[in-house]
Parts: C-alpha cells; structure tokens; sequence
C-alpha cells in the first residue's frame, strides 16, 4: 500500500517526488511500517464502515465515528460498529471484539494525524467535539499498565540463561547476543537483530577490553546523532569469541544457525529474540513465559538500581529519554528497601 505522501497542487511533479522522497529518508524505517499497517486498517475500517475509500482531509464525522466504533467492547452487541469489526477479524486486521487499547488507538489516530500533516491538511481530529469523545474513549478503556515484561531479566536470571549456551555456533550466538542486550543497556530486540558487524569497534578490545557499539538508529535516536556504546568483561568477551569463531568481518552481526550447526547469511528476525529467549529460559528450567525480550531492558535498569548505579549513568547506556519512565525501575526497588517498611521488625 503506498503511503499518502506529501502532496500539494502548487508544486510541480518532480518537486512533489522531490518532497515524498524526502520523507521516506528522513523517516526511520520503524514508523514507516507502523505506518503502512495503520493506514492498511484505517483504509479497510473506512470502506467496511462508509463502503469508500479515505478522503483528504477526511471528515470529521468519519474521525468521530472511527473513535466511537474503538471506544467499546462490541462483544456482546450487534449493529454497524459490530459488523464492521467482524469485518476486520476476518481480513486478519483485528484481533478481538475487545475495546483496543488507548494506546493503540492513539497510534492509529497519530498516523492518520501524520497523513494529514504531509498533505499539508487539518486534521479532522482537532475539531473539539472529535477531541473530546477522543479523550473519554481513552479514560473509558484505561487499564492498569501492564509491563512488556512479566519480570525483568536481573544479574541472577542472565546468568542461568548463560549457562545454558554451550560451545555450539548456536550456543556461542545466544551467549553473545543476550550478554550484548544485556550489559549494553538492555538493547531493544530490533536495536540488536539490526546490528552489523561494520557497526562494531573493536580497536580497544586487546588493550582494554573494550568493544564500542554504533546504534544506528533507535527509538529515541535518529542517524545524525548515532549513539557509540560500551561493551566491556564478558560481555565483549562472549561478542568477540562469536566473531572469532565464525569468522565474520561484514553483514549482519547476529544470523540463524541451521540444525546442522552452519551459521547461515542473513541476518535475524527482529522476533527471534523472543524465541531465543524462550528456549534458553526453558533449558534453564524457567516457564518459557517468565519473561520477554523486554525482561533485559527491564533489568538492566532493575539490577543497576540494585546496585546503586545513579540513575543518570544507568540512562546514558538505556537511552531513555524519559526520566520519569526510567526512574520506575529505580521506585520499585527504593522501595522494597525503604526503612518505613521494616517498622514492625522482623
């Protein structure tokens, strides 16, 4: 599905091809296909709601009635709204009859919001009774916040993961690769499948055990301001064994291993980290659901409050942007070790 892209009647054809180009450039590629999905359902709900295609700019009714058809559980009612999300289920765009979740639904609104913004258009989403039902549909569907991660991935936990990785090139990958998540910061599953060995700086490695990382882009960060990163002590040590043995020098770091052991050319899902991490936490006798690939993110920052790593040193290796959404982490354990809480005794 192409994107609408910038589009204005006073500029000639190659300067609007000229404009379009520049957006896709300038747009991380994550967003670019979070943006192909949702106007892949925007378009479907438009037609199986009205029976035709989106207009620029749309509607304001038609803003109004996309927020009321989300703004409800429609599994026990009938009528247009129940018919139109029957409709998606079937084309595999929804999921449940279930309300989705405000922030689902503020996504596909800031999409919408962005394809009228390139169009140099108002949003019928600004209009006040819009914005309004828009805000009681979110206090409507507030849930409790539910974690990425059912529990974090502490010192503790990485290191039975750890040992479950024997020497193996599948066993060498999976040591490197969760140790690099790890101890980088608690990289993100697609910030790690996407790097590249040419991504690596290794020119400090035999003299001080040091490996610098080069993130490209990531979800705070664009390419002009690529973050570098250290890796240090086993952790650069398991990523440099798993060079060495494989022998790679370009392409991509982290790449599938067949059953019979060959590390194969290209490079790793973005969701096989997750299958990874189930399998290790299986072999270390863990449920397979005891956490997510988000459960290193998590507990990187859990175990640097543990060990009572300002939080402002912890940041600069997360790159969170927020501190309130980092602190979090930080609150949970302060707590638990908060002298208020021992006032009975023992």
């Amino acid at each position: 599905m192409t994107l609408p892209l910038p589009h204005h009647h006073q500029l000639s054809d190659a300067d609007e091809q000229a404009l379009s180009d520049l957006f896709r450039r300038g747009t991380p590629a994550n967003t670019l296909r979070a943006w192909e999905r949702d106007l892949l359902y925007i378009t479907a709900w438009k037609q199986a709601a009205f029976g035709t295609p989106l207009t620029w700019p749309e509607d304001e009714a038609v803003a109004l009635r996309f927020i009321l058809h989300h703004a409800e559980d429609l599994s026990t009612q009938s009528g247009p709204a129940r018919a139109v999300a029957d409709a998606l289920i079937a084309m595999g765009l929804r999921r449940a009859l279930t309300a989705p979740a405000p922030s689902t639904l503020d996504r596909r609104i800031a999409s919408w919001q962005a394809f009228h913004r390139m169009r140099n258009l108002p949003s019928p989403f600004a209009a006040p009774l819009v914005a309004q039902a828009r805000q009681k549909a979110r206090r409507a569907n507030a849930a409790p916040r539910v974690p990425k991660s059912p529990r974090p991935v502490t010192r503790d936990v990485l290191t039975a993961l750890l040992g479950t990785c024997d020497d193996s090139h599948r066993g060498i990958r999976d040591r490197a690769m969760l140790s690099l998540a790890f101890a980088s910061g608690g990289r993100r599953r697609s910030e790690v499948t996407a790097l590249d060995v040419s991504d690596l700086s290794l020119a400090e490695f035999e003299a001080r055990g040091l490996v610098w990382l080069r993130l490209l882009e990531t979800k705070t960060t664009r390419k002009a301001d690529a973050p570098r990163l250290p890796l240090k002590g086993p952790a650069a040590r398991a990523l440099m064994h798993w060079l060495e043995v494989t022998g790679l020098t370009s392409g991509p770091l982290f790449r599938p291993v067949s059953r019979a052991d060959r590390v194969l050319k290209r490079r790793l899902a973005p969701d096989a980290m997750r299958v990874i991490l189930r399998h290790r936490l299986s072999l270390a006798g863990l449920p397979e659901d005891y956490a997510t690939p988000h459960g290193l993110r998590a507990g990187f920052l859990t175990q640097a409050a543990l060990d009572g790593a300002p939080l402002a040193a912890a940041m600069k290796l997360s790159l969170h942007r927020s501190a309130l959404q980092a602190q979090k982490y930080y609150a949970d354990v302060e707590i638990s070790e908060n002298p208020a809480t021992d006032l009975l005794g023992d």
